[in-house]
């Protein structure tokens, strides 16, 4: 089922983004199910959430009140897929270093081990400010629930490399709270389509009107 879902996001991705050479004004889709209430229609929104980073401090849905953010999942000790997933959030997190309305959201799935002290060693290696990429730990069943928010994977898999089943995916939310963009975040090329996504999220929720 989730297979079929992330088959049909895709497909609204490339319809929303075919023929952007003849379309400069296209804007990005609103990822998920949507409903129509009293007339109006209701886009998913990611639920409420309560972290802690790598500084020990609270990281909720208020600490991206306004501002859009780029979300993975992901933990220190990964022997697939995690490292080169980080390479590619540093890129993203290089190129919006100076753009406010950019931040990013790292969730560690091994909350046994990836303690808040070795959040923070890993923040320091990874040479970043806490106030730009959050690295959170929660309890396993917080961490794992934002999956589906996020039309990501995130769980324990003892028979999997490391012991846990995780997406590489990098997510765009934007200032609503709606999922606007993803990507595979092992693909260097995937990545850079993934920023232009977030240069156009900026110029449509943060360019003056005209």
């Amino acid at each position: 089922m989730k297979d079929l879902l992330y088959s049909s996001i895709l497909l609204a991705m490339v319809m929303a983004t075919a023929g952007c050479s003849d379309t400069p004004e296209r804007s990005l889709p609103i990822l998920g199910n949507r409903e129509v209430v009293n007339g109006d229609t209701v886009y998913p929104t990611v639920q409420a959430f309560s972290f802690v980073d790598q500084d020990s401090q609270t990281v909720n849905n208020a600490s991206f009140d306004g501002e859009a953010y780029v979300v993975d999942f992901f933990f220190i000790h990964c022997p697939t897929i995690c490292p080169k997933v980080k390479v590619q959030c540093k890129r993203i997190y290089d190129r919006f270093l100076d753009n406010p309305h950019v931040l990013l959201l790292s969730h560690s799935i091994d909350v046994r081990n990836d303690t808040v002290a070795a959040l923070h060693r890993y923040a320091e290696k990874l040479e970043i400010k806490t106030a730009k990429w959050h690295l959170v730990t929660g309890s396993e069943d917080e961490i794992y629930g934002m999956g589906d928010d996020y039309f990501s994977v995130a769980r324990k898999d003892t028979t999997l490399p490391g012991g846990f089943d995780h997406s590489g995916r990098l997510i765009l939310v934007d200032k609503n709270r709606h999922v606007r963009s993803f990507c595979d975040g092992t693909d260097p090329k995937e990545v850079d389509r993934f920023m232009d996504d977030i240069d156009l999220l900026l110029k449509e929720q943060y360019s003056p009107k005209k």
